[in-house]
């Protein structure tokens, strides 16, 4: 099989691989991108001599550092359709993974950020390595953890997940593991190994034979530091106001604290409301899809807010990383700034 020059899809024994193929922007993923990955899944679905399906990057450096952010910029400026089809698109794609029917292998090696996370974390056999680096990092742009972020986050144990989504931090492969973004750690000279060992398992392998080569295989993953620091995390970030998480992380002792603090304290306080009452609404959902409809009308809503264009600007543009937000201060946020997100995409992207 064939992908575009951005996309390699090909098969190995058993297995139907595609390649991200964009190592000098990281992988990251445009148009054509994925539609060319959900192309390859679909034929893989349908092809009885694939027995799983092996989604990895190209390059050392990232397995892929998501959306192309450019592009999104852009066509808000312009108000032109390109960022509402790409986001229906990717959303789409993120839906297939979670429910594709065949072993989804992710090899999460290097960057795994936004849209690499929704490309890698909804599958179901999810592998880091000790090259990992995990985040969401989108409220340090003026945007916030799309890609059913909203589904995947809340369902971190405690409130490991308003952590990530908040501050945008990366974390590593033990944290991801624990944050139940990920499942096994292999070393990442060892996945050519790992895709042979895959390859050469029967058509009719099932998800349990890919679960038994992955974890004979599997190296442990080290200390989690969000674990380790759980009980403070939950205690501090379990409220329903950005206010009051910030106040109460003043109550707490230690670096850890008061580098969560700082942090929040410099993303954009539209985002960062915007993303705790999206990840709560995410808690009480009853499916990915019903969080990937809210996402989308909140992307929408995202194209009228200056402080996508000023983020963008400041870390992909300029790169003077001196975002300067509008409103500057979590108290101007009000209510009625943020129920604006709120409304419903039409058409929705799944029917409810």
């Amino acid at each position: 099989m064939h992908g575009i020059d951005e996309v390699i899809i090909e098969r190995q024994g058993s297995a139907g691989l595609i390649r991200l193929n964009r190592p000098q922007a990281l992988n990251s993923l445009t148009s054509p991108m994925i539609r060319a990955i959900a192309s390859a899944l679909g034929e893989f679905a349908a092809d009885p001599s694939v027995a799983s399906v092996i989604v990895a990057g190209e390059g050392e450096r990232a397995f892929c550092a998501g959306g192309d952010i450019r592009l999104l910029h852009e066509s808000g400026k312009r108000g032109s359709a390109e960022a509402e089809t790409f986001w229906r698109e990717e959303f789409r794609l993120n839906h297939a993974i979670a429910n594709y029917p065949k072993p989804y292998v992710a090899l999460m090696d290097g960057i795994t950020m936004g849209g690499g996370v929704g490309l890698s974390s909804h599958g179901s056999h999810r592998v880091v390595t000790e090259r990992t680096r995990l985040a969401m990092p989108e409220t340090g742009i003026g945007y916030f953890p799309d890609v059913g972020a909203t589904w995947l986050l809340p369902r971190a144990p405690g409130e490991a997940g308003t952590w990530m989504g908040l501050t945008g931090h990366t974390i590593n492969a033990a944290d991801a593991i624990h944050a139940r973004l990920a499942d096994h750690c292999v070393a990442s000279s060892d996945l050519t190994t790992l895709i042979e060992a895959i390859s050469v398992l029967p058509v009719a392998a099932s998800s349990a034979n890919v679960h038994r080569v992955i974890s004979g295989m599997a190296a442990p993953a080290g200390e989690s530091r969000l674990a380790a620091i759980s009980d403070m995390i939950d205690r501090a970030l379990a409220y329903d106001t950005v206010e009051d998480i910030q106040e109460a992380l003043t109550r707490e002792t230690g670096d850890f604290a008061a580098e969560t603090s700082r942090t929040i304290a410099t993303r954009s306080p539209t985002s960062l409301k915007l993303t705790l009452k999206l990840l709560r609404a995410g808690r009480k959902s009853a499916s990915l899809g019903e969080c990937l409809n809210r996402e989308l009308g909140a992307c929408l809503g995202i194209l009228y807010n200056p402080d996508f264009y000023e983020g963008v600007r400041a870390a992909v543009i300029d790169k003077d990383r001196n975002p300067k937000w509008s409103p500057a201060s979590l108290a101007e946020v009000g209510d009625a700034a943020i129920d604006r997100f709120f409304v419903p995409a039409r058409p929705p992207l799944f029917a409810m």
